[in-house]
């Protein structure tokens, strides 16, 4: 199991408020070079409901999606040790750093989808920049026993 590097770059623009970082891309997403690609990932039509927004379908069309709602996106984890798409298999983690999206947007709240971005948030990214973040359930295939009403409610926090 050899080093795997992140090698999408994040979504924000100056108008973002919210930052959502995931742990890092699957297999499908890193093919596809866009997040939450895997077709049963519940990530865009979660925020879409939230957002009470049409599900987008294109990378543009998400991209403009997120900008439109001031929603920045970009995962805790910059290259690592992974067995396909399972994060309980992470090791040797190195962070991205938020510097830039931090110093160029008004981020006011920061969450993480899942335990795994929680986790790696609180040990690799919260200590550097002191920033707490929101835990909100991961919308990831592998998080089936979480129903998709339940993921929308808690969800919702995104909208400020």
């Amino acid at each position: 199991m050899g080093t795997v590097h992140h090698g999408l770059p994040p979504i924000c623009d100056a108008n973002c408020r919210v930052l959502i970082l995931g742990s890092f891309p699957s297999v499908k997403s890193r093919e596809a070079k866009f997040y939450y690609a895997h077709p049963q990932n519940r990530f865009w039509r979660v925020t879409a409901a939230v957002f009470g927004q049409d599900v987008p379908r294109t990378a543009d069309e998400k991209t403009a999606f997120l900008l439109g709602n001031r929603v920045a996106l970009w995962d805790v984890i910059a290259s690592c040790e992974i067995e396909g798409s399972a994060d309980q298999t992470i090791k040797n983690a190195v962070p991205n750093d938020l510097t830039p999206i931090l110093s160029a947007a008004g981020i006011e709240r920061i969450f993480v989808n899942g335990r795994k971005a929680e986790e790696f948030y609180n040990k690799l990214i919260a200590p550097v920049i002191g920033r707490p973040a929101v835990y909100l359930p991961s919308t990831s295939p592998a998080n089936a026993a979480i129903k998709y009403e339940r993921l929308a409610e808690a969800w919702s926090a995104i909208r400020l």
